[in-house]
């Protein structure tokens, strides 16, 4: 196994192989960002590897999202899985776990607990919020990331020595008008190197090295701009003084509006959901499709995508209240 890592040993040292082996990261988010963080931490050995993403492959998504293919398209697989499947077969040394979940403040320390670094590959503002908390509340570093267009950005946050998430987004809950892949656009070199960047500072800090970066990064892939911008404490920063707003579910809601997708997420309430008993109930009024990782519905003019773990994803829509009528109608409450 050694050979398979020599490359990186002359750089890192055969001790920084050693510290990377025994290390646990988990990626949340399997998008572009995730599928270049979660490629490029098993490629270089890091010894457990999760993922967890609550959505399934569509083909926009093969432009940039680097683990994927059109079978995986065709088989209807959720990215988690197909992510754990593909990346076994690049190293199957390690240990590396897809888990397909939508992370909330029901389930994220379970989720992360004895990690030894968390990475973002969201494109969730509200779910980056609550890594956030985790994140200080487990004493777990974690590396910011997002990239839309040709702009991204990255910043590490290591527990009460960095400025946090929050401290640069002070008013969580008051946001105006929010650019997505829809409405901007995005080309694969911005995310492929915040991603790479991202990755760079797991491995600096699974390893000890002592040079994290602790200021902002912003990158303009399509004007060759990089700026580095010093990120400062804020002294009334609830998440810095322990209070875990988004852990504790102040800000929680059962509806999401998905980025950049025109679609809405409803997270039920119905466990261990059977996708065969619901294909045999809802198959008289719609077509219906499934495998045992989700089950397609389409009728009145949507397409619902639901899951095992009760979840549903409405397509072709924005409006939460519609969304909810539909799980509600087909579903259950």
């Amino acid at each position: 196994m050694i050979d398979r890592y020599s490359r990186q040993i002359i750089f890192l040292g055969k001790e920084g192989q050693r510290k990377l082996s025994r290390s646990y990261a988990v990626v949340v988010g399997c998008g572009a960002l995730g599928t270049v963080i979660a490629t490029s931490l098993v490629r270089a050995g890091v010894g457990k590897v999760r993922i967890i993403d609550r959505d399934f492959i569509e083909y926009h998504n093969l432009q940039r999202q680097v683990i994927f293919n059109e079978e995986d398209v065709k088989s209807q697989l959720p990215k988690a899985i197909a992510a754990e499947r593909h990346l076994k077969k690049a190293n199957s040394s390690i240990e590396i776990e897809g888990v397909v979940a939508d992370v909330n403040y029901t389930n994220i320390e379970e989720l992360v607990r004895g990690a030894d670094i968390i990475l973002d590959g969201l494109d969730n503002f509200e779910t980056r919020l609550l890594i956030n908390d985790v994140s200080l509340k487990l004493n777990i570093p974690w590396v910011y990331g997002g990239a839309i267009s040709s702009i991204g950005m990255t910043m590490t946050i290591i527990p009460h020595q960095t400025p946090c998430f929050r401290c640069f987004n002070p008013s969580p809950t008051q946001r105006g008008p929010v650019q997505t892949c829809d409405t901007a656009g995005v080309i694969s070199p911005a995310p492929f190197i915040i991603g790479s960047l991202q990755t760079a500072e797991a491995m600096k800090i699974l390893v000890g090295a002592g040079n994290i970066n602790r200021e902002l990064i912003v990158v303009d892939v399509w004007k060759s701009v990089f700026h580095s911008l010093k990120i400062s404490a804020r002294r009334d920063c609830p998440a810095c003084q322990g209070r875990y707003e988004f852990l504790e579910g102040k800000y929680g809601r059962r509806t999401t509006v998905l980025c950049g997708q025109n679609a809405v997420q409803v997270s039920g309430k119905i466990a261990n959901l059977s996708l065969a008993d619901l294909a045999v109930r809802l198959k008289p009024v719609g077509e219906v499709s499934y495998n045992e990782f989700m089950l397609r519905f389409l009728v009145d003019a949507h397409e619902m995508v639901i899951f095992p773990d009760g979840r549903a994803i409405v397509k072709d829509t924005v409006d939460e209240s519609l969304a909810r009528g539909l799980y509600a109608k087909y579903i259950g409450t």
